[in-house]
């Protein structure tokens, strides 16, 4: 039976999915809880939503420290630990009565889910054939959706009928679950000839390597610049809905999230079209689909807003999907280290233009959804310029990789 279609493969799969469901969860299920957290507190709102930014902030100045531990002691192994750590720091959570301290676990947290979306795609690249990798890391990608949208809508019910320990206790033994899963699952690394590309390279020569290839740079500027549009739209279109002329109450608002459901489709049909059309083509495509989306949330009409978030959280899964996907298979060594590096610009992005995306919604709604085009627009140049086209993609890459038996 071959590696692609054996149980190993099938292993891998629900190991990584349980792995993005469950970091992601962890991840932003505070967001639904940012108002309780205020009040119990008795801290504003910017300042309970650092329960998130400390997270994603953890996360992005750990990947690289993640990147060299694996190098070391493996992907699985240290996937194994981080999820463990991340798991155990969310059960402790609920019981927090200082504010601060809270952060600080956060950023603890963060720093341990560091070890997990920095490792999991360069594990897939090194344990799948390259026939399914875009597959393979499509379906990863549709379990950090699901992940995240299920974080959000386990902790808000649950603490509007109780309150936000409860809801965070809930979402903490949802996520011990998923990592119990992910550990049961999660097969041993196969061994794997020694190339220039699975020799471990070193923090410092990996990054040198990544960081002066033209196309990765491309890649990186798709995280950044994709993910950081996207934050801005899911930040503040919210607010937008509460004010006029929409006045949606926030209980309706909080739907806007499921347009994030989306994702979970266009992932897996992003590696099909990929695979027929190629990548490139598949990500101008949807950059492209996202400024359209963008676009036709600016007029003060709500099928036009409703269609236009749903045009563009489905086109913007679909470009993270081939982004993250090729990051792996273009790096021509330091694998670890590229992945981590898309990992710590995708989370520099979230961060920066998820700040950014409040200072021009000073100037309404139309300010922030300009903002966003622009960046996309910037994205898609960028890629168009530096990215392979559809006859060099294969060439661009490295030969098939091989495996002996697993150990």
């Amino acid at each position: 039976m071959s590696q692609q279609d054996g149980p190993g493969h099938r292993r891998v799969l629900i190991a990584l999915v349980a792995i993005g469901m469950t970091t992601f969860v962890q991840l932003y299920y505070p967001q639904a809880l940012i108002p309780a957290l205020s009040r119990d507190f008795e801290v504003d709102a910017s300042q309970a939503a650092l329960t998130i930014s400390g997270a994603t902030i953890g996360l992005a100045v750990a990947a690289l420290g993640w990147s060299w531990i694996a190098d070391r002691i493996g992907r699985a192994r240290a996937m194994t630990i981080a999820i463990l750590a991340a798991a155990a720091i969310g059960l402790v959570l609920p019981f927090v009565t200082s504010f601060p301290v809270l952060v600080l676990l956060r950023v603890g947290q963060g720093i341990a889910l560091g070890g997990t979306p920095a490792l999991a795609l360069a594990y897939l690249d090194e344990q799948v054939s390259r026939r399914v990798a875009m597959a393979a890391a499509a379906t990863y990608i549709s379990g950090t959706v699901v992940g995240g949208l299920v974080g959000r809508l386990i902790a808000a019910p649950v603490a509007d009928v109780s309150d936000w320990r409860v809801a965070a206790l809930v979402a903490g033994v949802v996520s011990a679950l998923g990592a119990a899963v992910a550990v049961i699952a999660l097969p041993r690394e196969r061994s794997r000839p020694a190339t220039a590309r699975s020799r471990p390279a070193g923090v410092w020569p990996g990054m040198v390597a990544n960081l002066t290839n033209p196309a990765q740079l491309a890649l990186y500027a798709q995280g950044f610049l994709l993910m950081g549009a996207q934050v801005a739209v899911f930040n503040y279109l919210g607010y937008r809905l509460e004010l006029e002329p929409f006045d949606l109450p926030p209980s309706l608002t909080a739907v806007i999230f499921l347009a994030g459901l989306s994702g979970a489709v266009s992932a897996r049909l992003a590696a099909t079209l990929a695979g027929r059309f190629g990548r490139r083509r598949v990500l101008l495509a949807s950059s492209l689909t996202m400024v359209a989306g963008a676009a036709l949330t600016i007029p003060d009409r709500l099928a036009s807003v409703l269609i236009g978030l749903l045009l563009f959280a489905t086109a913007y899964f679909a470009a993270h999907s081939i982004a993250s996907g090729w990051v792996g298979p273009m790096a021509t060594s330091g694998v670890a280290q590229a992945t981590s590096l898309y990992t710590l610009f995708y989370y520099a992005g979230s961060s920066l233009f998820g700040w950014l995306g409040g200072l021009a919604f000073a100037a309404g709604w139309t300010g922030t959804a300009t903002m966003v085009i622009a960046i996309v627009l910037i994205a898609f140049a960028a890629a168009r310029t530096l990215l392979p086209g559809t006859a060099n993609e294969i060439s661009a890459q490295t030969p098939p990789k091989t495996y002996a038996a697993p150990r």
